[in-house]
């Protein structure tokens, strides 16, 4: 394999755990069919019922799974990082997804086409058995979301998609309006906005104008439900770690 120079290589696909986690042959077959991809905010990346031809691997950002109604009104269903991928229907038989996925922190991705996923899930590798225990640990997350935002209070449910957010972008801040956040949730802008300002006056948070930086990260795990605890463990259990790659890592 020709190499790369250090000066080209600004980002590094094992910068995604799922890249990182593979075996060097594995990893050195699809390395030629990786291509790194923008993730401008709020890039409808696929909507419901599109064909997907690619599976991306985020190595920043966080990208949304929508559920979206006829009416109009939307919920966000799972959040995805670089702990996993996006486009998993073509692995799982189908041509499209029922949701759309909207990036919701800018970032980037890697992104592999079809034909190539389709070339290694024949082989029955590692990628293999990784992208299906990340369609477990997805529809965990997906289920708990949905009990969650049926049994639990606005105050949890913030708490839990905060808490969530930051561990994907391995931040204690983060960029997004209230009004996003409202859509992501499926509630009133008004009921986020009373929401946060508790959050905020009881010393949680601080929040300014299309900013939230988490101030007292311990007293939000004790205030949020059980749904990010569990959802956590089953990604800790599944899944390879996270990592914390240089980004001019010579490939």
């Amino acid at each position: 394999m020709k190499k790369t120079s250090k000066a080209v290589w600004s980002e590094n696909p094992k910068q995604n755990s799922i890249l990182a986690a593979l075996p060097k042959a594995d990893f050195e077959r699809i390395l030629p069919d990786l291509e790194l991809v923008p993730l401008p905010l709020k890039w409808t990346m696929l909507e419901s019922g599109d064909h997907v031809r690619y599976l991306y691997f985020p190595i920043s950002g966080i990208v949304s799974l929508i559920y979206a109604l006829e009416d109009g009104s939307s919920s966000e269903v799972a959040l995805v990082g670089n702990e996993g991928m996006v486009g998993i229907s073509i692995f799982m038989g189908g041509d499209s997804m029922p949701s759309s996925t909207e990036v919701q922190s800018t970032g980037k991705a890697y992104k592999l086409s079809r034909k190539v996923m389709k070339r290694e899930f024949s082989l029955g590798g590692k990628l293999q058995q990784y992208a299906l225990l990340y369609t477990q640990a997805l529809i965990c997350q997906t289920s708990q979301t949905a009990v969650c935002n049926q049994h639990h209070l606005l105050d949890q449910q913030l708490c839990r998609w905060l808490l969530m957010s930051m561990d994907r972008l391995h931040s204690e801040d983060i960029v997004i309006t209230q009004e996003m956040i409202s859509n992501l949730l499926g509630v009133r802008r008004e009921s986020v906005t009373q929401t946060i300002g508790q959050l905020q006056k009881d010393g949680l948070i601080a929040s300014r104008r299309g900013h939230i930086k988490i101030i007292d990260r311990a007293a939000m795990e004790a205030r949020v439900c059980e749904c990010y605890e569990v959802v956590r463990k089953e990604y800790l259990r599944l899944l390879p770690p996270v990592p914390d790659a240089d980004p001019a890592t010579v490939l």
